[in-house]
């Protein structure tokens, strides 16, 4: 269930390894395997570094958690801000990868990968706000399905080579290429390999998802967690290095740009994603098994993208929990799904799918920034946490793992420190630039955000003693037309007893007024009537006026504005409406010792309105009132 994500990064990393290198031409493919191996390296490490965290925190609060106890709430939001980024490209990086796949054997989908990918990202959004059930046998099948394909292809192809004897070439195999920059010699190549094994390390996104998953295990939750993240790395390394290891006995090449570095090959050559490049030397063009092997990995693909729907949202709701986002975030809707948190992933996805053409490549530069970040702050966090713990620990082997388990914690954040610089040097300019920015952004909009909330509660916070009632309280009931919806305004603040009752309208049209003034004689209404005069027909500044002068001289009394407003019950009824009754409430919020009450009343097409169907609108987010005339 928490693999998908950090399998599914197999599909393409071995894809940026050998594009990386084709810039120095077909020989640089001859470091392929040792530059995997370097990116083997640093998964171990990683993977041992997080069982540590496993033990250390099973509560399942991950890199956030880790960051904010032990470095400080800013390293936390700077973690939190990491992940975000990192959770937004773990589904335009997925997606396009998905689609890459499923176009390598099925044409039409590489012409339109763009609008495949958006549907994609659509239908994943709609699934989660619709209510998807996180069970392990769903997340199940997909992974294994993925884990025993790719093996059982890497498996069949060493038996054909080394036993059967069979000489399998890829298709791209005879084609001749010509390298970007030639002659790349000394300082140029190791800046070459250098961003090579850079790309190679997107193999390790999503290793962390099962440390932020603990108490989903059966007990003992950190024993069986940690197990199964070492039983991830080793299947990861080794569905890693079988591919580099099986393209390079079958000559595959792979490039940055076909159209410009094939020298000799066949005409409209397309270019495959590695996988089925690999697949279809082994199974052959066009069987059935290539497809099994395209459809497996663009499911596990899918999936790692869905496993971002449910991360995002969640950590979206622990920072607004914590002040950092805005409240909306921590909310659930009618479905129990983090509605808010969920949509505002899918657009930023579809953003950059779009802005990046759905290109693997492109995104793959912005994607390891964020994961390098969250890895080497919360591998600072843990040598902090063992180093509070040490003094108080006194059992000798107890120590003896706190020590080790810091040892372990200390190279893993000097590991991916270092990898977080190379990647840093290697793909600022290539997009890494833009990944850095919007951590930046987010970073300081959370800061500002817990800035403002904190500012509010301290200007809410009641004080020791006891609060002034008000001197007196003066109703004002505005008075557009006498209809129900006044009388019944006027009725209702008489009901409040107010000290003083005033009802107001404002002279536009001395017509209306007249008009006006004689029905309320008529009707004998037992309260007076009071006109203001608007030379400019503006309705808004005369009220205001009004109301500021009736409290000018007794700042202890207040002024009660009652608004009578009429609901109606069709959408295309509210625009045959002015909002007039909405400005002046909104400009009335502002003043000192105003209080605004709304008298509505119920029209006849109200009563049809799908009132359930509103309540659930209103679960979702935010939803329209009543208009006011």
């Amino acid at each position: 269930m928490f693999a998908s994500d950090a399998l599914s990064s197999v599909a393409y990393a071995p894809d940026e390894i050998l594009l990386t290198l084709s810039i120095a031409g077909a020989g640089a493919y001859l470091y392929s395997p040792w530059v995997a191996l370097a990116v083997v390296v640093v998964m171990l490490t990683v993977v041992a570094s997080y069982r540590q965290n496993v033990h250390a925190y099973p509560s399942g609060g991950g890199d956030y958690e880790v960051a904010t106890v032990n470095l400080g709430p800013k390293a936390g939001v700077g973690v939190a801000s990491a992940l975000l980024v990192d959770y937004v490209l773990t589904v335009a990086v997925s997606t396009s990868s998905g689609v890459a796949n499923l176009g390598s054997v099925i044409p039409w989908v590489a012409e339109h990968k763009v609008g495949v990918a958006v549907t994609a990202v659509a239908i994943l959004t709609a699934m989660n706000l619709r209510g998807l059930r996180e069970s392990g046998t769903a997340f199940a099948i997909p992974t294994y399905g993925f884990m025993i394909v790719i093996i059982g292809m890497l498996l069949t192809g060493l038996v054909r080579i080394f036993v059967l004897g069979d000489d399998l070439r890829a298709p791209s195999a005879g084609l001749v290429i010509a390298a970007e920059e030639e002659h790349l010699t000394g300082f140029a190549m190791a800046f070459l390999l250098l961003r090579t094994f850079s790309s190679g390390c997107a193999a390790l996104t999503g290793v962390e998802a099962i440390s932020n998953g603990v108490p989903a295990f059966k007990p003992p939750k950190s024993r069986n967690a940690a197990t199964t993240l070492l039983l991830l790395g080793v299947v990861a390394v080794t569905m890693l290095v079988g591919i580099v290891w099986m393209s390079r006995l079958t000559h595959l090449q792979f490039m940055e740009d076909p159209a410009q570095q094939i020298v000799q090959g066949p005409p409209g050559y397309e270019q495959k994603t590695v996988t089925t490049q690999i697949g279809t030397a082994i199974f052959g063009d066009g069987s059935v098994l290539l497809y099994v092997v395209a459809g497996a990995t663009a499911l596990i693909l899918f999936l790692a993208a869905n496993t971002a729907f449910n991360g995002f949202p969640v950590l979206g709701s622990i920072l607004a929990q914590d002040r950092y986002l805005p409240r909306q975030l921590h909310t659930r809707g009618d479905r129990l799904a983090f509605s808010n948190g969920i949509i505002m992933l899918a657009l930023f996805a579809i953003v950059l799918v779009v802005a990046f053409q759905a290109e693997v490549t492109r995104l793959i530069q912005l994607y390891i920034v964020g994961v390098f970040v969250s890895f080497t702050l919360s591998q600072i966090g843990m040598i902090r946490h063992w180093n509070k713990l040490l003094p108080r620990t006194r059992d000798p082997d107890h120590r003896r793992r706190m020590i080790r388990s810091r040892a372990i914690n200390a190279f893993g954040a000097v590991m991916t420190g270092a990898v977080l610089i190379v990647v840093l040097v290697t793909k600022f300019l290539l997009g890494a630039w833009i990944a850095i920015a919007a951590m930046a952004v987010i970073y300081l909009t959370m800061l500002a955000i817990r800035r403002h909330y904190d500012t509010v509660a301290r200007e809410l916070a009641p004080a020791e003693d006891r609060p002034v009632l008000p001197a007196r309280n003066h109703a004002v009931v505005l008075v557009s037309n006498v209809h129900m919806p006044t009388l019944r305004a006027v009725a209702y603040a008489q009901a409040t007893r107010p000290d003083s009752l005033t009802a107001l309208t404002v002279n536009v049209d001395d017509k209306d007024t007249r008009r006006i003034q004689q029905e309320w004689e008529r009707r004998e209404i037992p309260v007076p009537l009071t006109v203001v005069d608007s030379p400019y027909r503006e309705i808004t500044r005369p009220i205001i006026d009004f109301v500021k002068s009736v409290r000018r001289d007794a700042p202890r009394d207040v002024v009660t504005v009652f608004i009578p407003e009429y609901v109606v019950g069709k959408w295309w009824e509210h625009l045959l409406h002015n909002q007039s009754a909405l400005r002046i409430k909104g400009r009335l919020l502002f003043e000192p010792g105003v209080m605004v009450t709304s008298v509505p009343w119920q029209l006849a097409s109200s009563a049809a309105k799908d009132l359930d169907r509103y309540d659930r609108d209103l679960a979702r987010g935010p939803a329209r009132g009543p208009r006011e005339r």
